[in-house]
């Protein structure tokens, strides 16, 4: 459970109570929802989409301060703790053609290090940054991770550029020293956050989550009116791997490495390799210390 300091802090409620307070806050989604235990908030957000049954207006969100089969990306499960971690997803509705489909990933992440980022006073804002494809960082430490899924919506079996996208968020509320010890990698917490931005001590879970929802609400229509037009300048702030020595990995296995370089259109990492730029659209990415007698 978390201290009595997180508690106060983040005004972590029972479910009941966080569902009310959300409910005040996003009026614009019909369905709220936030349970003390389930599998996976992403899995029931997705089972509801592909079944067509109960409320069809999106868009929907689920919490939950458990989850027994939490997952991340590439088919990790996410290690979770009861009152240890905030944990939601949303759905929402998309019209956009497949292709595009892979680009609301970064896009997700963007949105949340944003709405996050709008929370600290203008000296703290970079020390919140975003590491492709989606994972929010504090000072280069993982601080919480995001996962996209997209399924065909069942209401509009005629419509190819119809999908529902289900988008999930777990943002560490504290327990970071113990998960960087059992993952063997720098991991962060809400709580040190707020020891080190103490005008953050009164911000709730509920703001957190609503905050959080409202950007990716208003993205997912951005990019359904206008596209993706804005998306690489608005990643280049917050950029957290801009200039790193960086590998990519393959089943533990370095595929490429170079310089993080950004973004392009279609939300793929660039890595710059001497003269050449390459575009990434899977794997995973380590940061690697600077060599200087090392080829970029």
């Amino acid at each position: 459970m978390p201290s009595k300091h997180c508690s106060a802090a983040l005004g972590l409620a029972s479910p009941s109570e966080l569902c009310q307070q959300l409910q005040a806050q996003l009026p614009f989604f019909p369905t709220i929802s936030w349970v003390e235990r389930t599998d996976s908030t992403n899995g029931d957000l997705m089972s509801l989409a592909r079944s067509g049954n109960g409320q069809l207006i999106r868009p929907w969100l689920l919490g939950a301060h458990f989850q027994d089969r939490g997952r991340g990306r590439a088919g990790r499960t996410w290690v979770n703790s009861n009152g240890s971690h905030l944990m939601f997803s949303c759905a929402f509705d998309v019209f956009l053609p497949a292709r595009q489909l892979a680009t609301l990933s970064p896009l997700a992440g963007v949105a949340a290090t944003e709405a996050l980022r709008s929370f600290l006073p203008i000296q703290d804002v970079p020390k919140l940054s975003m590491k492709w494809p989606n994972d929010l960082q504090w000072h280069q430490a993982k601080l919480a991770g995001i996962l996209t899924e997209v399924t065909r919506a069942s209401t509009s079996p005629l419509s190819n550029d119809h999908h529902v996208v289900i988008i999930g968020i777990g943002i560490n509320l504290n327990d970071a020293r113990a998960l960087s010890q059992s993952l063997n990698r720098n991991v962060a917490d809400w709580a040190e956050i707020v020891a080190e931005v103490p005008t953050l001590k009164d911000i709730t879970a509920a703001e957190l989550t609503s905050r959080i929802a409202k950007a990716w609400y208003q993205a997912l229509n951005e990019v359904t009116a206008h596209g993706f037009q804005d998306l690489v300048q608005r990643y280049k702030k917050v950029d957290g791997l801009k200039d790193q020595h960086l590998n990519i990995l393959d089943n533990n296995q370095v595929v490429l490495a170079g310089i993080g370089s950004g973004i392009n259109e279609q939300g793929q990492l660039v890595i710059r390799q001497g003269n050449q730029s390459h575009a990434i659209s899977v794997g995973e990415v380590s940061v690697r210390p600077f060599d200087p007698d090392a080829a970029p």
